[in-house]
């Protein structure tokens, strides 16, 4: 299941995202010139700033010859990109047959008015993002959803809530 892409409220003023675009030059020299680089490309930006920040593809362009609306095109056409900054902590909603039919939506529908978000949002606090996903491969466990590597399943939305609670107390209690 495809998310929505937002766009964040710096971009929608003009005004970029800072990251340090020089963390790009490495990867770029070492793929620049190697056939099939687009998507290594964008993975590796992705792996150094969390997103591809609006600058990076200007980067990419500029340095790699790479077309900005082919690069963006294929940004957009895979969920594994983010075009915006994601939650310290994405949570993962099984949405496949087996928790759709254990209630899934409701669960969600939950998590999501606790948060106070959308499918595909982060919470103010930079803390969450929640994604429906197709599956995640549990379905024993049905309704599921997975934050980080750890894997939540027989969720109820209580349950859900009460998840998100302890890792947001746990946060809070870091100094």
């Amino acid at each position: 299941m495809r998310i929505k892409r937002v766009v964040p409220e710096a971009e929608t003023t003009g005004t970029a995202i800072q990251v340090d675009l020089s963390l790009m030059d490495p990867l770029i020299e070492k793929l620049k010139n190697k056939p099939g680089k687009l998507i290594p490309l964008l993975q590796g930006t992705q792996d150094l700033f969390g997103f591809i920040p609006q600058d990076a593809f200007l980067k990419l362009h500029r340095e790699t010859g790479l077309e900005l609306n082919e690069m963006y095109g294929v940004a957009t056409f895979y969920a594994q990109f983010r075009l915006t900054p994601a939650g310290k902590h994405i949570v993962k909603m099984c949405h496949g047959t087996a928790c759709h039919v254990q209630q899934v939506s409701a669960i969600t529908d939950e998590l999501l008015d606790h948060l106070a978000i959308k499918d595909g949002e982060t919470t103010a606090d930079g803390l969450f993002t929640v994604e429906t996903v197709a599956c995640l491969g549990c379905c024993s466990l049905a309704p599921v959803m997975m934050i980080g590597s750890e894997t939540y399943g027989k969720l109820t939305p209580r349950e859900a809530i009460k998840i998100i609670k302890e890792i947001r107390r746990a946060e809070n209690s870091q100094p």
